[in-house]
């Protein structure tokens, strides 16, 4: 027999079926909210994997289009690999629960979420990210949770508790915090320049509504809960560590890690590595887990310099950024190009430009999103940390990390009214060493500008680290961390914005919460930060949008027609537009309210695609005259077009002044000729004289 549990969230019910589905797995939530429904489960193998040195979690949200009555398009009718929006939800899923699992846990776990039915007004996403949380903490796998997950909408200044996907795609705020029953451990946010005090209030009183959630959960697991499985643990022996230390003693291990040249501290570790695993060539079982042992003295290592001594690894003061340089212009041809550098990270982005017809289109749960204007892609290549392995293309951080970026620059960007253009940004990693996503950031925004793209202001971001000690009140925050800092440190805390307020956050954290005073302190820190890197770097190499859109870029032309001659644009099975785009070379896109968008490189063919549609559309009135070619010639005249698929006939008797008996006597096929519109004649064709034109 299954239980139901059921709480009131944000005016809906929220009900989770326990035992009526899914028994064999370790734990199991069926999810409902309103009408949407999500099936999530918990697994974890019997044994830990052998040889890593790494949690193996995985995490997926498999969208089913049968849940809004779609067929998946293509040859292929199932679903195919994750969408982009599938992945970003596994990684918001992952970031919060990842580091309430033991540390030293090596079982393969997977918690997947099914998305089975979706109702607009109850987000699938936010239901998945519950039932994530209820089936791993129902479930026998070790855990210290529960979490718990809440998301924040804003419309005309107010907070929208868990908002519908209406709310969500026109609202001001998209922003998503996980908790837990202390403290906040997730911030994910899209906004569109939130002032920070308003942000944080956003995220506490989300964090509030988690302490309702988290007492639902603990509900739910008093009552059907399993014991948790012992495991076999992978901790490093405490003996392993002191032996370390003996042979390289602290002073030793600080003076290796302690340089700003990634390559030397990388040198440095691979030496005392070649030293211990000489003296330990005896002792099978400790070689087995020194690479392990190695990384945890090094971190804690790391670790007490900056928390005892606010000492960096690069020498750097605590809010101290690393040098900074920007160029645009560094790639000839493209339409738009910028290279962003910050200490040993560098990202150079390049801005694309096309017609709105190139859009991204999108088949996937949400039925208001079926394309995509903007598009910011983001390129991981192994050289630029030194490392050699075949491309695969890109993977859920790649991908997490471009959406990241492209959140942070939609707000400023201009409508399509203003810039009637697709765009695309891609950011390729020339070298890493530390929060790359920023970097992304701040190129793409110089990128653009320095594209044309009239964007209303200038974004940057940066990433703001945490080392924390044994209380709550003693830690160290970080401006601009570098690898080092975030492989050992605490938090990994990017902000986006312009000087007016927030765009985008995302937060990574490997402890169990943030207080209070972390969060507002990272916030405020990273504000400080952008600002000095717009004035003292972005705005030095370019300080406002081109005035217009590059040689080698496409040209845009805008009109309106009326909808009801588009018809006559088109022509029969588009004859009459495929003509028009023959004759100029440019390439015409007509939405279905009359707006059509030419668009082309060279400026005389774009003028003559115009005079084309607007001569097709026109209305003609009596004395009008048009420049045309003699298309057919009959015993009694010719036909002239004077447009695409537009003909009227000039008569034999209005040829030449004088009296004609043949009309190839004076035209002949392909002719250019000068006519004056007469009007209809009886049989309602449009009725022109070429013996009239110099008169009129």
């Amino acid at each position: 027999m299954y239980k139901t549990f059921s709480m009131e969230l944000a005016g809906r019910t929220l009900s989770v079926d326990v035992n009526r589905v899914g028994k064999q797995a370790n734990g199991c939530a069926f999810m409902h909210y309103g009408d949407t429904t999500v099936l999530s489960t918990a697994t974890a193998s019997d044994k830990p994997r052998e040889g890593i040195d790494f949690f193996p979690l995985s995490v997926e949200y498999e969208e089913k289009l049968y849940a809004v009555g779609k067929i998946p398009g293509g040859f292929n009718k199932r679903e195919g690999k994750a969408s982009e929006n599938a992945i970003l939800t596994s990684r918001v899923i992952d970031r919060p629960m990842r580091p309430l699992f033991p540390k030293d846990y090596r079982n393969d776990v997977t918690l997947n979420n099914m998305v089975m039915s979706v109702d607009p007004a109850c987000r699938p996403e936010l239901v998945a990210m519950l039932g994530a949380a209820i089936a791993t903490s129902i479930s026998d796998i070790p855990f210290d949770g529960p979490c718990a997950m809440t998301q924040m909408g804003m419309i005309d200044g107010e907070f929208v508790i868990n908002p519908s996907q209406e709310q969500w795609k026109n609202g001001d705020l998209n922003l998503t915090v996980a908790s837990t029953s202390e403290k906040v451990i997730m911030i994910e946010a899209g906004a569109n320049e939130v002032p920070e005090d308003k942000m944080i209030e956003a995220i506490y009183k989300a964090h509030g509504i988690n302490q309702t959630l988290i007492a639902f959960i603990n509900q739910i697991v008093a009552e059907v809960g399993k014991a948790k499985h012992t495991y076999t643990s992978c901790a490093v022996p405490e003996e392993l560590f002191e032996a370390i230390k003996g042979i390289v003693p602290p002073a030793e291990m600080e003076e290796a890690v302690f340089t700003d040249e990634k390559q030397v501290r990388e040198e440095n570790i691979k030496n005392i590595t070649e030293k211990l695993e000489e003296a330990f060539a005896e002792n099978e079982e400790w070689l087995s887990v020194l690479g392990e042992a190695i990384y945890q003295y090094e971190k804690k290592t790391v670790r007490k310099m900056i928390l005892k001594d606010h000492k960096r690894p690069d020498g750097r003061e605590i809010t101290q950024i690393r040098p900074l340089a920007a160029e645009v212009d560094i790639i000839p041809r493209v339409h738009g190009s910028a290279m962003f550098t910050r200490g040993q990270t560098q990202i150079c982005n390049v801005c694309t430009l096309a017609p709105l017809s190139e859009q991204q289109r999108i088949d996937g749960l949400d039925e208001n999103e079926v394309s995509k204007r903007y598009m910011h892609h983001y390129n991981f290549p192994s050289y630029s940390v030194g490392e050699t392995k075949p491309s695969r293309g890109p993977g859920r951080r790649e991908i997490g990390h471009g959406a990241l970026a492209e959140r942070a620059l939609i707000p400023v960007l201009p409508s399509e009214e203003e810039f009637p253009y697709t765009i695309r940004t891609v950011s390729e990693t020339f070298e890493s060493n530390g929060s790359t996503s920023m970097a992304s950031t701040c190129a793409s925004c110089m990128s653009l500008m320095a594209a044309g793209v009239p964007i209303k202001k200038m974004v940057a971001g940066i990433s703001c680290g945490l080392v924390t000690g044994e209380s709550d009140d003693d830690f160290v925050l970080l401006t601009d961390i570098q690898g080092l800092e975030d492989f050992f440190g605490d938090m990994d805390f990017k902000v986006t914005g312009t000087t007016e307020g927030i765009t985008a956050i995302q937060m990574d954290i490997k402890i169990h919460g943030l207080t209070r005073p972390m969060v507002e302190g990272a916030i405020a820190r990273c504000r400080e930060a952008r600002l000095f890197i717009m004035d003292n770097c972005m705005k030095k190499a370019i300080d406002a949008p081109r005035p217009e859109v590059g040689p080698y870029a496409p040209k845009i032309i805008s009109l309106q027609i009326d909808p009801e001659k588009i018809g006559d644009v088109v022509g029969q099975r588009g004859k009459t537009i495929n003509e028009i785009i023959a004759r100029t070379g440019v390439k015409i896109d007509i939405t279905d309210d009359g707006n059509v968008s030419i668009c082309g490189t060279d400026p005389a063919m774009m003028d003559k695609a115009v005079e084309y549609i607007k001569t097709i559309v026109t209305d003609y009135q009596e004395g009008q005259i048009f420049q045309g070619i003699v298309v057919s010639i009959k015993e009694f005249g010719a036909f002239v077009e004077f447009a695409p698929g537009k003909e009227g006939m000039v008569h034999i008797s209005k040829i030449a002044k004088e009296r004609i008996n043949r009309v190839e006597d004076v035209l002949t096929l392909g002719d250019k000729v000068n006519v004056v519109c007469l009007g209809k004649d009886r049989m309602g064709r449009m009725s022109f004289s070429m013996k009239d034109v110099a008169q009129k």
